[in-house]
């Protein structure tokens, strides 16, 4: 009975230690790597400090005129270019301007990166049970660990700054992309993929002419909730240094100014708008062309 009651508290040392070694271990590695891991991520660093001189620098009405030729090729709408050219309006004149572009910035270089690796990584999964079977599990713990968690190992390794939040933000937000890549490849229709067996299609001709065109509405959605993630992650990145419309809902937080956290709140919900409704247009009409072309 003493046993029992003592059970929770048994292993108390046991536990004491492996965690302070697993600390002493992980910190004796960052003291020793730290700087090739830096080397490592330069170009990464580079990328964004140039996407961001590039978004700050441009004049307002060229980036309007950007953000209104984007929406209208993705979505053929007046009420979205309208509405996405408003919206930044807004934000201009609420004095939101740099931090709204360092924002976008933000998105777009983790975006792009989400892309670069969700992408290979779902065609792998969809050509392997296994290997969906292994990433899965993994896809879970990145979606349901606190979003705080992920700062951790990277603060360690890379210290406060751009990069840190760039990384712990794509982390976040890679997880859609993969698995909606994968899904969509797995969808398409195997009489499809016969035919093109039957005209003598390589794996990768079937890839790249049958594969990706169909399942291309199903990665687009991948691609919007990326970048609704990596938007969800801007606020907690800002605490490791990220730039943009985050830092000033943290300042808001901390000295309790009402209408600053707000205005900067309403930003990000005004350009998460725009980046959905842009995305989910662009995937919407690419559904209605191949319906068209084998309909």
């Amino acid at each position: 009975m003493d046993w029992l009651l003592s059970f929770p508290h048994l292993n108390d040392d046991l536990l004491r230690n492996l965690k302070k070694s697993i600390d002493e271990g992980f910190r004796a590695f960052t003291r020793a790597s730290g700087d090739s891991i830096e080397a490592f991520f330069d170009p990464l660093r580079y990328f964004l400090i140039h996407s961001e001189r590039i978004m700050t620098s441009t004049p307002w009405p060229v980036i309007l005129l950007a953000v209104a030729a984007i929406a209208w090729l993705a979505s053929r709408s007046w009420k979205i270019v309208v509405g996405s050219v408003v919206t930044l309006l807004a934000i201009g004149l609420f004095d939101m301007w740099d931090d709204t572009m360092k924002t976008i910035s933000m998105i777009f270089v983790c975006t792009v990166l989400s892309i670069v690796i969700g992408i290979p990584i779902g065609i792998a999964m969809s050509r392997s049970d296994r290997l969906q079977n292994t990433i899965n599990p993994i896809l879970d713990i990145m979606q349901t660990m606190p979003s705080f968690v992920y700062l951790i190992p990277v603060v360690m390794l890379l210290g406060i700054g751009k990069v840190p939040g760039l990384i712990a933000v794509v982390i976040y937000a890679i997880p859609p992309m993969i698995r909606l890549t994968n899904l969509g490849i797995r969808l398409v229709d195997r009489d499809v993929l016969e035919a093109a067996d039957a005209y003598g299609s390589s794996n990768w001709q079937k890839l790249k002419n049958v594969q990706m065109p169909l399942a291309l509405p199903t990665i687009m959605a991948g691609v919007n909730q990326t970048i609704m993630m990596a938007l969800a992650m801007v606020v907690i990145a800002s605490m490791i240094g990220v730039q943009g419309l985050g830092q000033p809902v943290l300042k808001a937080i901390n000295n309790q100014y009402f209408t600053l956290g707000v205005f900067n709140g309403l930003a990000i919900v005004g350009i998460a708008i725009i980046f959905d409704r842009i995305s989910q247009a662009y995937g919407k009409r690419l559904q209605r062309h191949l319906q068209v072309i084998h309909g």
